[in-house]
């Protein structure tokens, strides 16, 4: 009756998706010239379409559905069954691989396999076996010789090319996105890494032996952290490969067989510096953190994913290049730094200094009156005294929306700017937000 876009047209009916989706999707044009979106599902379709496959076990015809179902949650065993990544590689590659549009392709014996969209030929052989993917060299795609990146479309017919003498490289993971091809890969460069580690191993073991240090986990452990690694692999593999040099370790101090690590020097006190409205609070001269019980000044530099200001609860974060960087515990990088470089962390928080003025921001939205952007900048600049580094003002439709960039001192007289905007006629809603975004 309508005229459809055959671009729209999507067949879930012949290849159904892997969650176990069944579906005719089409767009038409309708009567009054508009497109509208048609979807047709018979009922036991539209029963798993709404509330799943697993609760609707009974609608299964055949083993068709079954075996889907089986690969689907095979799937997901193999991604768990990585002891050694963490929980959020694990997430990354489950949005990745099993929450995306699928393809499907063939095998040279016209075998349907399913594939994430964006899957490439590297990921149709790992998909085969393990073997064939880390031996894979390249492809023929619908007869036409292709490099192992190559990005597969729906309908192709692949042949893997492998050869004896290829091995997994790193550059792989650039461009492999179903889950099993990473970890394959993973496990495959960890397992040459602790080939070359081995060799590492060995020559510290002997570099120890001529200090007169046993060789044993206290000490390895010592070395890891003097050398900020985040394993004793990752040691041993840089000392293989010449990436860190041996004669640091005379910095280390002995008592009898065992390695210490030396005492920090603390820096010389500096003077405080002059209040500066137009600094951002960054670096060395910017407020003082206290580390446990003692208030030594320490060099450090504020993150700009978080923008943290004195009160807020923060942690210290010790980078390789550098060196302190302090960031809030609310930051989006917080989980991943806390997870998988622990070690690197330390417990910090802010000393009282009402000298020094840090750069955040607020959002404020509220009904659009007259004198409305007076009340504000009055209460910002007039009562409470602090300096407005930039604002902009928009009203649409009875509604305005302001973003100010301040200077305060601390989260308390932040605080207290939040709770007296609040009390202005007419403001709805008032928020921090970081300066950078």
């Amino acid at each position: 009756m309508y005229t459809p876009s055959p671009e729209r047209l999507r067949d879930w009916l012949s290849n159904p998706k892997s969650n176990g989706y069944e579906a005719l999707h089409t767009t038409v044009m309708g009567p009054q010239g508009k497109w509208v979106e048609v979807q047709i599902r018979t009922k036991r379709m539209n029963e798993i379409a709404e509330k799943g496959l697993a609760a609707h076990w009974k609608y299964k015809e055949g083993s068709g559905d079954e075996d889907r179902f089986d690969k689907w949650f095979h799937n997901i065993r193999e991604a768990l069954s990585n002891q050694d990544s963490s929980s959020l590689d694990f997430l990354q590659d489950f949005k990745s691989s099993f929450l995306t549009e699928e393809i499907y392709v063939y095998t040279p014996k016209g075998d349907v396999k399913m594939l994430p969209v964006g899957a490439t030929a590297l990921d149709f052989a790992f998909s085969v076996h393990s073997d064939v993917g880390s031996r894979c060299i390249g492809a023929k795609v619908n007869h036409k010789l292709v490099p192992i990146a190559h990005k597969l479309r729906s309908g192709d017919q692949i042949e893997i090319i492998t050869s004896s003498k290829q091995k997994p490289s790193e550059d792989w993971l650039n461009f492999v996105v179903t889950t099993k091809a990473k970890s394959k890969i993973k496990d495959a460069l960890k397992e040459e890494k602790r080939k070359v580690a081995d060799e590492g191993k060995y020559v510290l073991q002997r570099k120890l032996e001529q200090m007169g240090a046993s060789f044993d986990i206290h000490n390895v452990e010592t070395l890891t952290l003097f050398y900020k690694l985040p394993s004793q692999l990752e040691l041993f593999y840089k000392i293989a490969t010449k990436a860190i040099d041996l004669k640091e370790i005379k910095e280390l101090q002995m008592h009898g067989d065992k390695l210490e690590l030396p005492k920090p020097v603390k820096p010389a006190m500096e003077p405080k510096p002059e209040y500066d409205p137009n600094r951002t609070g960054s670096a060395k001269d910017s407020e003082l953190i206290i580390f446990g019980e003692s208030s030594d000044r320490i060099v450090y530099t504020l993150a700009n994913c978080c923008k943290p200001i004195p009160g807020d609860d923060v942690f210290g974060f010790v980078s390789t290049g550098k060196g302190l960087i302090i960031h809030r515990t609310s930051c989006p990088n917080a989980s991943r730094l806390l997870a998988n470089f622990g070690h690197r962390v330390v417990k910090t928080k802010w000393a009282k200094n009402k000298e020094i003025s840090f750069l955040t921001g607020i959002k404020i939205i509220g009904v659009d009156d007259v004198g409305v952007v007076s009340k504000i900048t009055n209460l910002i600049s007039g009562e409470m005294r602090l300096n407005i580094s930039a604002i902009t003002i928009e009203a649409k439709e009875g509604v305005f929306e302001g973003n100010i960039k301040i200077f305060v001192h601390d989260k308390d007289e932040l605080d207290e700017l939040v709770s007296r905007l609040y009390k202005l006629t007419g403001i709805q809603k008032v928020e921090r937000y970081d300066t950078e975004q």
